[in-house]
């Protein structure tokens, strides 16, 4: 999670008529669409736009505006990991830039002169964009929320992507029903594994991460010592997180049987 230094622009007061809420959305979307052009320019991926990302930059829009002076976290209100997960995000990475100013083009351009805020917005690994502008006190206040989104894999493509990785170490997959059902229970559990007439494992490896591209190096090493020949791999839901930040980033917990 990254949050960006604080950009204040000190604008003077206005008795101007308030911007209506699809003027205010269609900044937002100006924003949004700016960001875009400055990373097509740079040779770096556009940004999608997510709405569960635009509703959590909202929320903190808003109470900016009823602050007054604008920070990334106010007293009593959740982190930027936790309003992103409550808004219905589920991401690997969020950051967030935030400011005052009175028009989508001078927002940008101040967030394109600040290294940290041109940091987050220009980021290669993010791929979602939500942006929200409240207008209050005659300026306006912007949150642009920034996310790596991953897709939710199923237990059955959990355990393809790890059994993928040992079948190249010579190892052969028991994808029968008893043994994937024992590599599941062993992955539900804390320690030990479920009994099974007649298919007991030698070894057990159980490992919670935010990634399934790589398993454990200490599960490499066993397998390669040549002391077994087969494998059941069984994923399941990952052990409670303890705050609903953690609940938001992707977590997968796997267990190996080796045989």
């Amino acid at each position: 999670m990254v949050l960006a230094a604080l950009l204040l622009v000190c604008l003077p007061a206005q008795a101007a008529r308030a911007p209506k809420p699809d003027e205010l959305a269609a900044v937002a979307d100006q924003i949004a669409s700016l960001a875009n052009a400055s990373r097509t320019q740079a040779g770096l991926p556009s940004l999608q736009w997510d709405d569960a990302l635009a509703v959590a930059a909202h929320a903190h829009a808003v109470r900016m505006a009823a602050e007054g002076p604008i920070a990334h976290r106010y007293g009593g209100e959740m982190s930027l990991a936790e309003r992103a997960a409550a808004a219905g995000a589920h991401f690997d990475l969020v950051e967030e830039n935030i400011a005052i100013g009175s028009s989508a083009q001078q927002i940008h351009t101040l967030w394109m002169h600040s290294a940290e805020h041109h940091a987050n917005l220009m980021n290669p690994q993010i791929n979602r964009i939500g942006v929200a502008v409240v207008a209050a006190r005659g300026v306006l206040y912007a949150v642009a929320d920034y996310a790596q989104a991953v897709r939710t894999l199923t237990v059955e493509e959990q355990e393809s992507m790890v059994a993928q990785q040992l079948v190249p170490m010579g190892i052969a997959l028991r994808a029968n029903g008893k043994a994937l059902a024992q590599a599941r229970a062993a992955c539900s559990s804390s320690s030990g594994v479920p009994s099974s007439p007649g298919l007991q494992p030698l070894f057990v490896m159980r490992w919670q991460s935010g990634s399934l591209l790589q398993v454990p190096s200490a599960l490499v090493q066993r397998i390669r010592s040549g002391h077994y020949q087969s494998a059941a791999v069984g994923a399941c839901a990952p052990h409670a997180a303890s705050t609903q930040e953690q609940s938001a980033f992707s977590a997968y917990r796997v267990a190996v049987l080796l045989y």
